[in-house]
């Protein structure tokens, strides 16, 4: 039997003729032609008479009754089964296509193994029948191991995104459905499934992610029978997807990763994966976003100010936040009037603009393009351009513009760009501050959007664009071939930031993740930080500032420009190099670091974020380095508090040197920090 074997970066995918998915996880080298009559299975008793077999698209007819990846009907009438017509393999692609009973639907099964080992998969489907085909699901399935039977998937609410939960996975269906109309604050995001006490750093893990920015469902489950799966589709309404005869519908692409070496591991595959696939990066500006330093109060003489702080302490970005459009004084009004306010901007905002370039900074601007306030001229010229009935209920006091209606589409096309040809603009911070509620508008919608961002692209290459959707609601890999950067979550607070960015930053990576240094007292939670605190966690990612810096104390604006320097020197490192986060033994105290592709030098930050458990911290143990090359390990930026009658010597002498081995197996003496302080570290390799 005809043998289909992709093979990368020591990850394995392996098919055989009848469209049977035998393997994917960690390579078993070379297997021979006859491997697949190998892998037959026994047939138990009071099942099929035929041993089963696990297909790309496992059906009830074939024996298979858990959740289907195919329903749909004619009329009323089942699809039925899909058959095997052809296979074809090329160097790192399958292509499988199958056909119902009388050829009536087709579908194409694309699978592409990356170098990095990254596995994508995806169906196309085809009505060739005649009448209407209404689609129900077509989902992508992928076999798991019978040892992974603990699952990590996330949950979470705006400004508290990624928040991890763990669950056994028992016989049964562990699902989880997003019908927000964006992958939502509480998005699953990246469901992994692993043995038993998986970490960081050990433990084999299969994972999976839906590239989609609609309703999606991800899910995991393991029959009676024995098999075990992960899966992720598309959501789909009853009769969002009806396909006349000829019509095409294309999954989404499912992103699968196995690791043998833990969560780091699948951050080890993604990361390289995802920077492969865009284009070379230009060096990430330091951005000031205005939003949490003035809100609504926009004017000249107040943004001048902030403009000239800006400079002093190194920002390069200055991006506008809501505000600037005409009748806008607070979030009840006039979304979707994309003129610049004549009243608080007489001359538009070339005066601003101006300021802000003579001070070597670009300019970008917030916009919420999908959206509209009842309470705006678009609304009431427009009423029909509105999703859902008129009495609908409101979110944040506004509704969604239906951007499959061509004439609302093409006006929110006609303002963006005329705001990009007329104003010297190279940053969009592009909002969506709401779920959708209506039923089964999520997919045209959704690719309504991707459309609008892909002309929009085209038309400006030059202009950067942020996906930011009341925070990390829309951060997933479908949207992430369109935008140049994810706003991470809406809190600037850094106790939750270290937990919101360690966690998202294991798909998406840091250099795509904006994190920006706020107030003393965080606007979204009341808690007072220490600034060292803030700046350790900025640090990590595409780094900001949303604090009006011009009404800091002058020794605090000394810190910042301090930090802004340090960013600039460390970002070449932050923004290629190799996540790694430790598994501590102690909650309260995280390590989490990047180190350079080569090893020769790398960037760590030790941060307590509640009491630690004990008065002697675990010693601070640095995963990722090279075991045979000496490393220079030196304390970095402002130091943080700490409660110690003396610190450890290596500290007092300001450096040490030691073997990688010996650094990450036995690790150094840790600083004695008090709750909600970091510790920057730098290690350079001397050999």
């Amino acid at each position: 039997m005809t043998l289909y074997h992709l093979r990368a970066a020591g990850v394995s995918f392996v098919l055989d003729a009848r469209g049977s998915v035998l393997h994917w996880g960690a390579d078993p080298g070379d297997l021979p032609d006859d491997f697949a009559a190998t892998q037959i299975p026994a047939i138990p008793p009071s099942s099929i008479d035929v041993p089963p077999q696990w297909s790309l698209l496992p059906d009830l007819g074939a024996g298979w009754s858990g959740r289907p990846a195919l329903t749909g009907h004619h009329g009323g009438e089942p699809c039925g089964m899909l058959q095997v017509a052809a296979i074809e393999h090329a160097e790192n692609t399958i292509a499988v296509r199958t056909e119902s009973a009388g050829k009536r639907i087709g579908v194409v099964t694309e699978i592409v193994l990356s170098p990095e080992g990254v596995l994508r998969i995806r169906h196309v489907l085809t009505h060739h029948g005649p009448g209407v085909f209404e689609l129900s699901s077509l989902d992508v399935l992928l076999p798991i191991p019978p040892g992974a039977t603990e699952l990590l998937d996330f949950s979470g609410l705006w400004a508290h995104e990624r928040r991890p939960q763990r669950s056994p996975l028992r016989q049964g269906v562990w699902s989880r459905e997003s019908r927000h109309g964006r992958p939502g604050h509480d998005d699953a995001f990246l469901l992994m499934a692993g043995e038993p006490g998986f970490g960081f750093r050990d433990g084999r893990i299969w994972a999976l992610h839906l590239a989609w920015s609609g309703d999606k469902r991800i899910w995991a489950e393991r029959s009676a029978l024995g098999f075990a799966a992960v899966g992720a589709g598309e959501l789909l309404a009853p009769g969002e997807i009806r396909l006349a005869t000829g019509e095409t519908y294309t999954t989404p692409w499912a992103v699968a990763v196995h690791s043998d070496s833990g969560i780091d591991g699948l951050s080890d595959r993604l990361h390289p994966w995802i920077r492969s696939t865009r284009p070379a990066p230009r060096p990430r500006p330091v951005v000031l976003n205005t939003w949490e330093a003035v809100y609504f109060d926009q004017s000249l003489d107040r943004l001048g100010a902030l403009v000239d702080a800006a400079a002093e302490v190194g920002v390069e970005r200055f991006v506008l936040d809501d505000g600037w459009f005409t009748g806008r004084r607070d979030d009840r009004r006039a979304l979707g009037d994309w003129f610049v306010d004549p009243v608080v901007w007489p001359d538009g905002l070339h005066p601003l603009i101006s300021r802000v370039h003579a001070a070597g900074m670009d300019f970008g601007l917030w916009v919420e393009p999908e959206m509209v306030s009842p309470d705006s001229a678009l609304a009431r010229a427009h009423p029909s351009w509105i999703l859902g009935p008129p009495a609908a209920v409101t979110w944040r006091f506004q509704r969604v513009l239906d951007l499959a209606n061509a004439d609302a589409y093409a006006y929110v096309l006609g303002r963006l760009t005329d705001l990009l040809a007329e104003y010297p603009i190279a940053f969009l911070k592009w909002d969506h501050n709401r779920d959708l509620l209506e039923s089964g508008v999520a997919h045209r919608q959704t690719t309504a959007v991707y459309r609008l961002l892909a002309e929009l692209r085209a038309a400006f290459p030059h202009v950067e664009i942020e996906s930011c959707a009341s925070g990390g609601a829309r951060i997933d890999l479908g949207i992430l071939p369109l935008v140049d950067r994810f706003w991470t979550s809406d809190t600037n607070d850094p106790l939750d930031r270290q937990h919101i960015q360690r966690w998202t930053s294991v798909l998406i990576p840091p250099e795509l993740l904006g994190g920006h240094l706020g107030a003393g007292t965080a606007h979204v939670t009341g808690r007072t930080s220490a600034l060292g605190l803030r700046l350790a966690t900025a640090l990590f990612g595409h780094a900001g500032i949303e604090w009006d810096v011009s009404r800091a104390a002058p020794e605090d604006r000394t810190l910042i420009a301090a930090w802004t320097a340090e960013y600039k020197r460390l970002r070449p490192l932050l923004h290629s190099g190799v996540v790694v986060r430790a598994d501590s033994p102690d909650p309260a105290v995280l390590l989490h670091g990047v180190v350079a592709q080569d090893r020769s030098s790398a960037v760590f930050a030790l941060v307590t974020v509640d009491t630690p458990a004990a008065a002697l911290p675990p010693p601070i143990r640095f995963p990722g380095l090279d075991p045979d090359r000496l490393y220079t390990v030196r304390p970095l930026g402002h130091p943080p508090r700490t409660v110690q009658d003396a610190p450890p010597p290596w500290l007092v002498a300001g450096s040490v040197t030691l073997p990688g081995r010996a650094l990450s197996k036995i690790g150094l003496p840790a600083p004695l920090l008090v709750p909600e302080q970091a510790a920057l570290f730098t290690l350079e390799a001397t050999r």
